[in-house]
């Protein structure tokens, strides 16, 4: 039986927050750190460690590249079991033409070989998950940066024919799968990909966007060198300064993934993708 006590690093995410609901819904008691500590969380360091005494169950979901840093600090407080969070971007953004995402799929591998390094050396078991990309709460770099554009302009810029296939998972179900994975058998070492239910192309799931903010879909056809403009205008607004014109390429490249092993070891069964308005509008 896996005991009740669980440190969630990276707890002031959005999945954080979600996932801390969750596991003190199902009786967790949750020490839960952010970098900057404040709103119920504390810093990572030894000297707050000191302080919390034996944990044997850990959740990272900050960026796991930065993980090898704080595992050292989880051996003295006998960490045993560790589930952390990369992404799907580790395969999709390999052999991307732009170097910003190739720097990202390196950190990303980086980083899962030195945990899995680490992992098999302490004799911990490991999950590390590897999700699509996820929505939800407003908050996310994906499905809110493309309805805030869709709120502030009324249409949206389309890139060919948007052809690439896209797999959302919403933040809920990679919050429950961070649960589930806690719960797996003991001394193992594993990796699991959480995509979403629906597979569906780039612009129907830009539709479903519209939908959701109660407009109808209007899209610019426009090429590359014109999507690129737009970006360099709208990247002068503060809350668009996340478009790149990459995102006009990838609009036309498949990034989906098979969630098969993530369901049959541990029940992953994901929503499909029918946001609500406030999935994709940040209320907080």
């Amino acid at each position: 039986m896996i005991e009740k006590r669980v440190a969630l690093i990276g707890a002031a995410s959005f999945v954080g927050e979600r996932l801390r609901l969750l596991l003190e819904k199902e009786g967790y008691q949750v020490t839960a750190f952010s970098r900057q500590g404040g709103n119920g969380t504390v810093s990572l360091s030894a000297a707050t460690l000191e302080s919390v005494g034996t944990i044997k169950n850990w959740i990272c979901l900050a960026p796991i590249w930065t993980l090898p840093e704080h595992l050292r600090l989880l051996e003295p407080h006998g960490g045993k079991r560790l589930v952390a969070l990369s992404s799907t971007s580790r395969f999709s953004k390999r052999t991307s033409p732009s170097l910003s995402d190739r720097e990202l799929a390196a950190q990303l591998i980086r980083g899962e070989e030195q945990v899995l390094d680490w992992a098999r050396s302490a004799g911990c078991t490991l999950v590390i998950l590897q999700p699509t990309l996820i929505y939800g709460l407003g908050r996310d770099k994906n499905v809110a940066e493309i309805g805030k554009f869709i709120q502030r302009f009324r249409f949206f810029p389309l890139f060919g024919q948007g052809r690439g296939l896209r797999q959302p998972v919403h933040v809920d179900d990679v919050a429950a799968a961070c649960l589930s994975a806690l719960q797996l058998p003991s001394g193992k070492q594993r990796s699991y990909i959480l995509s979403g239910q629906e597979v569906l192309t780039y612009r129907a799931m830009v539709e479903r966007i519209f939908v959701a903010l109660g407009r109808n879909p209007l899209f610019l056809p426009c090429p590359l060198w014109l999507f690129a403009l737009a970006v360099r205008f709208a990247n002068l607004v503060p809350s668009f300064r996340g478009l790149t014109t990459e995102m006009a390429v990838r609009m036309n490249k498949d990034q989906d993934f098979d969630h098969t092993e993530a369901k049959a070891d541990f029940g992953f069964r994901p929503r499909p993708f029918h946001p609500h308005y406030s999935d994709i509008t940040d209320r907080s």
